[in-house]
């Protein structure tokens, strides 16, 4: 069993900056890539950031030039660099890797979730 353990959230100001962390954990062959997910009250959780397990990295759009996604792939953790947060970054914010384990390659697991919220 794998278990993604996220922590880093909080209630920031708008400019302010957060790092999320999140620890994968278990009987673990290799773990691919690695990302960031959230979703906002009323809305399709989206994609924020991913990163391979050659540290290609991708991102939204949106969070381009303020999010910096990071791995140390020897602790099996990805981390999320958020500056220059705005109230519109509010959001549950979601890791996912996918893992090769002894019994299965390639499947999906997710955190729990961590809230991030930005005043104005």
């Amino acid at each position: 069993q794998v278990q993604l353990v996220e922590s880093g959230g909080g209630l920031v100001q708008a400019g302010d900056s957060l790092r999320l962390s999140c620890a994968a954990s278990g009987i673990i062959f290799r773990v691919n890539a690695m990302g960031w997910y959230r979703q906002a009250p009323g809305k399709q959780r989206e994609l924020v950031a991913t990163i391979t397990s050659g540290s290609s990295t991708n991102y939204v759009d949106s969070v381009k030039g303020r999010f910096t996604i990071s791995r140390d792939s020897a602790k099996n953790t990805v981390y999320l660099q958020m500056n220059s947060l705005k109230p519109e970054d509010t959001a549950v914010y979601y890791c996912n890797a996918n893992v090769d384990t002894i019994g299965a390659r390639g499947r999906d697991y997710w955190g729990q979730g961590t809230q991030v919220t930005v005043s104005s």
